[in-house]
């Protein structure tokens, strides 16, 4: 008869030991599959999908401060392609210009009247001139605010008469705004001067 009850005493702490190892294991694999899945969460929510040119692209978002010195650098070559970038035809002129001045401040403005005064896209149009830029290198400084920037670029001029190439090195401050579908990296170009712009060397025809 103890030896029964012995038997009886040792399949129940099997069976609970057994149940306990069950029950661990099964408490293991909900909390590893509940972290597995918050993370595959975390995952999706960084991925962002893009609509371009009629197509959904998957990209990843990130903080500003990621792609700080990247959209700045983008931003600045954004605004003098478009600045200088220009052909003989008014309309052409006018929308490069209106589109430049969005990125920057008064003081692209004021170059702008100031080339205006002086007849400078008036001449494009009646000599057929056609400018474009080609953005070399951009520098930025980060570690001050607004930051600091100096860019330098080759100015092509083409004419009937030959093709003049022309330095041009320029240099301002960045402000960050707020984005917008006219400044999408959303930073302004503040106290823009043009520090050299000279002759490199004349193609003719």
């Amino acid at each position: 008869m103890f030896q029964q009850i012995k038997n009886i005493d040792t399949a129940f702490r099997q069976i609970r030991t057994f149940s306990l190892v069950v029950v661990l294991a099964n408490v293991a694999f909900t909390c590893f599959y509940t972290y597995h899945s918050d993370q595959r969460v975390a995952r999706a929510e960084d991925r962002v999908l893009i609509l371009l040119n009629g197509k959904v692209v998957s990209a990843m978002s990130s903080s500003r401060k990621d792609n700080l010195e990247v959209e700045a650098r983008d931003h600045v070559a954004t605004f003098h392609q478009l600045f200088f970038s220009l052909s003989p035809d008014d309309k052409v002129i006018k929308e490069h210009i209106t589109k430049s001045l969005y990125l920057a401040d008064q003081s692209a403005k004021q170059a702008y009247d100031n080339l205006e005064e002086k007849g400078y896209y008036a001449g494009l149009i009646a000599g057929n001139i056609s400018q474009s830029l080609q953005v070399d290198s951009v520098k930025i400084d980060t570690r001050s605010y607004p930051y600091p920037f100096r860019c330098y670029a080759t100015q092509q001029i083409i004419r009937q008469t030959g093709q003049l190439r022309r330095t041009l090195i320029t240099s301002g401050y960045l402000r960050e705004v707020i984005r917008s579908d006219n400044n999408p990296h959303g930073f302004l170009i503040e106290r823009w001067n043009t520090l050299e712009n000279k002759d490199l060397k004349t193609t003719q025809p």
